[in-house]
């Protein structure tokens, strides 16, 4: 019944993981800046042009730090119905999405986003944090 339960959680944790998406949003955030970097040397470019791009650059690493956080909550979610075995490496997998998206949460900043898209941002990191928190047995 346990084998069960644990082919049961993995299968919805795959559904879950959409690796796909993961290597487009990398594909994403370098097209963004570039396009940023475009912006900053074009002069000739429209102001509508120019603000469509900055909102990108934007909503590309708050994408990736929305995509990181749904990971982490999955994995975390997994780990009861893991293999005692390789708990540590679901483990891993969390604290690696953690990292990648306080990296993006980095990005977001320095393309100044509005007041309610920062505490957004910061709740998001608080949440991560959490689960890290409890996986590394480390009271706040």
């Amino acid at each position: 019944c346990h084998v069960l339960n644990c082919i049961t959680a993995l299968q919805a944790l795959i559904k879950e993981l959409d690796f796909h998406a993961a290597l487009l949003a990398a594909d994403a955030d370098a097209a963004a800046y570039a396009d940023l970097q475009r912006s900053w040397k074009d002069a000739s470019m429209s102001p509508e042009e120019k603000s469509t791009i900055e909102a990108t650059a934007l909503q590309v690493p708050v994408s990736l730090v929305e995509m990181c956080l749904k990971y982490i909550n999955a994995i975390h979610e997994f780990l009861p119905a893991c293999n005692p075995n390789i708990t540590s490496d679901a483990k891993v997998g969390i604290h690696m999405l953690a990292g990648a998206a306080r990296a993006a949460y980095q990005t977001a900043l320095v393309n100044s986003p509005p007041e309610e898209e920062l505490q957004r941002l910061k709740a998001m990191l608080r949440d991560l944090r959490k689960v890290e928190n409890e996986l590394l047995d480390v009271a706040e």
